[in-house]
């Protein structure tokens, strides 16, 4: 079993993922999906944060040689920024979504070197918004983002777009396509169930 396969049965197993095609989920975008990731439960399953760390710190090695920095993204990868970042002796910091509105005023926490060159963790890419915010606010700072590593990404159509766009590098441990896959091995999806959500996956903003 790769990687891949192991942090999508990983989130299966611990229903981190729900799959329903039948009663789709609101999310706040507005979209109607057959599907609902809530990554923050991987840091209760000592097992599965490990898992996602060491994935992480490899793929970060392996695509991003040059990276001296972690950054997390509030708030969700933040827990995984530092494990990665103890796990390869780096520097750490986190980005808000929007500077605070009191104290300095802060929207990056963390002490780094004016030259560092840093990776962008978050636990789940849908359009990519909130990271490239976050690498947005970095890059005004002064400071190099050399990627983002995430646990795991939808692929919609309009995220590939907006790294694309941005000229942001993206590296996941595990996808929307691998996780279907392995649902349906694990007799969690019919076949029928899985044209649904691969359907979605296309069209989004229609499906439903």
């Amino acid at each position: 079993m790769n990687i891949e396969q192991q942090i999508a049965r990983d989130l299966l197993t611990i229903k981190a993922v729900t799959l329903s095609t039948n009663e789709p989920f609101q999310w706040v975008s507005g979209i109607k999906a057959p599907i609902y990731t809530d990554n923050r439960l991987t840091i209760g399953y000592p097992d599965v944060r490990m898992h996602i760390s060491c994935g992480l710190a490899r793929l970060i090695v392996e695509k991003f040689p040059n990276v001296s920095a972690i950054g997390g993204v509030v708030t969700a990868g933040i827990p995984h920024a530092t494990s990665v970042a103890d796990r390869l002796g780096l520097p750490l910091c986190y980005i808000r979504s929007e500077p605070k509105d009191h104290g300095k005023g802060k929207q990056i926490e963390g002490h780094l070197a004016k030259d560092a060159k840093i990776v962008l963790i978050d636990d789940l890419i849908s359009t990519g918004g909130s990271v490239l915010k976050a690498a947005q606010a970095l890059k005004q700072a002064g400071y190099e983002v050399l990627g983002v590593a995430a646990i795991f990404s939808y692929e919609l159509p309009s995220g590939n777009k907006n790294f694309t766009e941005a000229g942001l590098p993206l590296a996941t441990l595990t996808n929307y396509s691998t996780l279907i896959e392995e649902a349906q091995k694990e007799k969690i999806l019919t076949p029928e169930e899985k044209k649904e959500l691969l359907t979605w996956r296309e069209d989004p903003w229609s499906w439903g």
